[in-house]
Parts: structure tokens; C-alpha cells; sequence
């Protein structure tokens, strides 16, 4: 993957030149992933659509796979470092793009929810020869990965949440409700400076590295490229299955071995932009969050990260990998 010179050093600084010139497709066509990008080829909905995905092979195998899910501001990319760790212990990995994400289909009209993304999974390792595997999912990605325990249990493994949104309903805890076309609306607004804005509010503890600025880049040049309207779109679309459809009622029939990553100083929640203010200040509690989700799914573990934000992997690539591979030991 590319490593961008980059001029900001800190939460103030200018847009980077680097950033700035990053145009890419609706497809990310034109960013470069770590391993060879693989398209599986499947029919949905009355249409033929493509799930990007990366399969990448360890040089010693012990026999297992493991599945990265993606987050809804991130790609399969997102995952280079912990796929690195995970093929170095003998892990098979793969790490698919969602449909409506990153390099796979877009399509104009697809009805979004958990169980078809958990579908499609299923469909794409069905087609790989793997019967079962461990299911690792951040931000969104948690939401998925838990829809697929419950949906696939005998085909799960393990389950590993990072930091995972909707742990709490927020439509419930009282945020107003958005039209697709409000969804729409906002996301036709989305650009460098504000995906740059808010990683720094809520993924990061409020501390910018350098080395973050690829991943605005990658989701940046997608809304700057000729395929904007296909990707504010999809991205509208998927915001509202996001808000509508909570999993965290269901946590207690998950009956798959589960470890969950709670970086404590995560505070993401689902439209808090336009919450009550005294409501947005109790919203994204991440350590109370984490604390109350390992308690309703039956014999969860919980690991908690004192100082990292919303992307632990990111953040400490290191000490989550550690982590990681210590959950996923037998």
C-alpha cells in the first residue's frame, strides 16, 4: 500500500498535498491493497454483484482461518497489519469488502441489511472450501460479525469484537430518525477535511499520527473520484441499515466463544450530531458500553484498552495484534 509523505503533524494542520490529489473510483479503483484483490462473483437481489476480498495464505498453516470484517469508514486494507501478524502464526485470512464498500459492487438498489451481508459471507466462504472460522469484526464490522455468530453458529469459531458500534440503540436512547435522503444529503457533503475531523474526535483519543492520514486518503479520494454519487449513495444506504437495525437485543443467544477489544476512549455513536445535547454527551460510553456487553453475551471476555480510541488495530497495531493472537489461541 502506498505511504504518503504527509504535511500534518498535528489536528490544525493543513490539508496535505498528497490527500488533497487522491481521486480513486467508486470502486477504489486506483488504491493499492497489501496482497492481491480477489472478486467473488455471486447473484443478489435480482442482480449480479462482486464482493472484493482478500485471501491471503500463511507459509506454515495450523490449519485454521480467520475472517477480518471492516468497519463502515474502512476497507479491507484497514486490516494490513493484522493480517500480517495472523499469517505469521499460521492463519489463513480472509478479508472481504462488503457490497456497497470500497472495491466491491455498489449497486443503485439493494436492500442493506445484517443478515444479507452475513449472507454473502457465508456465500463467499462456501465458495473458498471454508466450513468454519473465527469471525473478527470492528465498528460495523461488529455489528456483522455478530449478525454472522447468530445467523451461522456452527460456522463460527470463535467471535472477536473490536470496538464494535451499536452496543447501544440509539434511535431508542432517543436520536431523531433520518430519511435515506437525509442520510444522502450528508454524505454529498463528506470530504477530506471532515472524515480527517472526525477521526480525530472519536477513533484516535483525539491524538493524530502522520501515519493515519492513508486511511483519509483512502476514503477521501473515493468522494473527490468520478464514482462520488455511486459512493455517498451506497454509504446513505448503509447508514440507515446501520441506525435501524440494532443487534445488541440478541446478545444473549450468541452461543459462540466471544472476546471483545474496547478502547476506552472510544465515543462513537450514530448520529450524535444531531442528538439533544445532554443526550450526545452520554451517547459512544464506550467503558460502560464494553462492561454491559460482555455481561449479556454468555461467557464473553472482556480485554480493555486504557488509552486507545475506536480503531485499537490502527492505533497500536502491536499491542492489538497481541492481543489478538492470545484470543484466538485454542
Amino acid at each position: 500500500m502506498k505511504r504518503l509523505p504527509v504535511l500534518l503533524a498535528f489536528a490544525c494542520a493543513p490539508l496535505s498535498l498528497a490527500a488533497q490529489d487522491a481521486h480513486y473510483g467508486a470502486r477504489l479503483e486506483g488504491f493499492d491493497y497489501p496482497h492481491p484483490v480477489q472478486h467473488f462473483g455471486f447473484a443478489s437481489q435480482e442482480q449480479v454483484l462482486e464482493m472484493a476480498y482478500l485471501d491471503v495464505a500463511p507459509k506454515t498453516p495450523n490449519g485454521r482461518t480467520v475472517v477480518l470484517l471492516h468497519g463502515k469508514n474502512f476497507c479491507a486494507a484497514t486490516w494490513e497489519s493484522a493480517i500480517a501478524a495472523l499469517t505469521g502464526a499460521g492463519y489463513r485470512v480472509i478479508a472481504p469488502d462488503q457490497v456497497g464498500f470500497c472495491k466491491s459492487s455498489k449497486p443503485q438498489r439493494y436492500q442493506y441489511s445484517f443478515g444479507q451481508l452475513a449472507a454473502n459471507t457465508r456465500a463467499l466462504l462456501e465458495t473458498l472450501g471454508i466450513e468454519r472460522a473465527a469471525i473478527v469484526g470492528h465498528s460495523m464490522g461488529g455489528m456483522l460479525a455478530a449478525r454472522y455468530a447468530l445467523q451461522y453458529p456452527d460456522a463460527t469459531g470463535q467471535l472477536v469484537l473490536v470496538n464494535p458500534i451499536g452496543l447501544e440503540d440509539w434511535k431508542a436512547e432517543g436520536v431523531p430518525w433520518r430519511s435515506v435522503d437525509e442520510w444522502h444529503a450528508r454524505e454529498l457533503k463528506t470530504g477530506f477535511d471532515s472524515i480527517r475531523q472526525y477521526q480525530q474526535t472519536v477513533y484516535y483519543g483525539g491524538q493524530w499520527k502522520p501515519e493515519y492520514e492513508r486511511w483519509v486518503e483512502m476514503l477521501g479520494g473515493m468522494y473527490a473520484g468520478d464514482g462520488k454519487a455511486a459512493v455517498a449513495w451506497s454509504q446513505a444506504l448503509t447508514s440507515d441499515m446501520v441506525f435501524n437495525q440494532p443487534v445488541m437485543y440478541e446478545f444473549p443467544k450468541i452461543a459462540v466463544p466471544t472476546t471483545l477489544f474496547i478502547g476506552q476512549k472510544d465515543r462513537t455513536a450514530i448520529g450524535k450530531d444531531q442528538a439533544p445535547p445532554e443526550l450526545a454527551k452520554r451517547l459512544g460510553d464506550y467503558p460502560a458500553l464494553g462492561r454491559r456487553a460482555a455481561a449479556a453475551i454468555p461467557g464473553a471476555t472482556l480485554v480493555e484498552f486504557a488509552d486507545l480510541g475506536h480503531s485499537p488495530q490502527v492505533e497500536a497495531p502491536a499491542r492489538f495484534n497481541a492481543a489478538l493472537l492470545d484470543a484466538l489461541t485454542p
